[in-house]
């Protein structure tokens, strides 16, 4: 995700994509571990756009203050 379409997210749905993410990486690790991980990078990826909604939180938490 580019951090423009999260910024276009409400916080409510950012906080949902963040545990849809969250679920993905826990299920993308526990393929890696049983070798049916297809693309190596897809964890890397999840990984990067949990720190990109992240970042945007606590961006507005900051501007909120």
């Amino acid at each position: 995700m580019k951090p423009s379409e999260i910024r276009d997210l409400r916080p409510d749905e950012r906080a949902e994509k963040l545990g849809d993410l969250q679920k993905q990486l826990f299920s993308l690790r526990s393929q890696a571990v049983t070798e049916n991980l297809e693309n190596r990078h897809a964890i890397h990826n999840v990984r990067r756009d949990i720190a990109r909604i992240k970042t945007i939180i606590r961006q507005d938490q900051v501007k909120g203050q």
